[in-house]
């Protein structure tokens, strides 16, 4: 994993680095997904496309766990794997993806818990030092 879970008592607060943005991003949705389910146990038979925009890296980001999530539990899309890429710059930033999976089976796919909604509480995203580090936390 390029992620780590920090304690924190009902919440899951992720902290990733990664080499570049798009790679952070990845990371930030395979962790949504792993606080979800199982991905191991997700075949990649279907596709489905994500997009989400944001004025600045932080909207960015909380559009793009929004989508994620949305795609987990509403969807009931069990997501494997994702493949993010990122265009726009300082005032304003699009994110597109196509993430593969299959239909959500909640005993073969491991399900854990329903993650509510990402928030902007004790949000970070620093690029520099040869690389992207983020912090978010996911209300569950």
């Amino acid at each position: 994993m390029g992620y780590r879970f920090l304690e924190h008592a009902t919440d899951a607060v992720v902290e990733l680095e990664a080499p570049t943005l798009e790679g952070a991003f990845r990371m930030a949705g395979d962790a949504a997904v792993y606080t979800t389910l199982d991905p191991g146990s997700v075949e990649a038979a279907e596709t489905r496309e994500l997009r989400a925009e944001g004025k600045d890296l932080e909207y960015l980001l909380f559009s793009w766990l929004e989508e994620v999530i949305h795609l987990l539990i509403t969807e009931g899309f069990a997501v494997r794997d994702l493949d993010p890429r990122i265009s726009g710059g300082p005032g304003g930033y699009r994110i597109s993806c196509v993430a593969s999976g299959e239909p959500m089976d909640l005993s073969k796919h491991g399900f854990k818990v329903e993650i509510k909604a990402p928030t902007f509480h004790d949000m970070v995203i620093r690029e520099g030092g040869g690389g992207t580090y983020m912090r978010f936390l996911l209300d569950l």
